[in-house]
């Protein structure tokens, strides 16, 4: 049986940030999911979490996620009883599945977007790092 093939990412420039974004998620980026993302955030690692700049992440997979640019390790406490550390990208790839999964529900083109983009997440989220502490925090 052959290993599944890893799924790159690649960091968006900082001039392409808002056609890519715009490109998978329309206006509902900045009026839906961004907010979400970074709510979560908070509430995630509140109250060390205090906000930032974000980096964005294209995935091979035709994925998408954004982590905080910060070389800080975040104590997580999650309403699941999850209670641990993850670095900044591990943060973020957190937050971004928290805010696709929540906006996957209620119907139309945008929460299936999301609904997709979960999906696409987690797969390339299975050969993170710290793969077992977000599995944990989003159990």
């Amino acid at each position: 049986m052959d290993k599944a093939e890893i799924i790159t990412s690649l960091r968006v420039p900082e001039t392409d940030r808002m056609a890519f974004v715009d490109n998978l998620f329309g206006i509902s980026y900045v009026l839906k999911l961004e907010p979400t993302i970074f709510r979560f955030a908070e509430q995630l690692a509140a109250p060390a979490y205090e906000g930032g700049y974000w980096e964005f992440q294209s995935l091979g997979n035709g994925g998408f996620y954004m982590a905080p640019r910060l070389d800080t390790i975040f104590r997580v406490s999650c309403e699941n009883g999850f209670q641990g550390k993850l670095t900044a990208d591990a943060l973020g790839l957190t937050a971004c599945l928290y805010a696709y999964s929540q906006l996957s529900f209620g119907g139309g083109e945008f929460t299936e977007t999301c609904a997709r983009h979960f999906h696409l997440l987690r797969e390339y989220m299975l050969d993170h790092a710290e793969v077992q502490a977000i599995l944990s925090a989003i159990d």
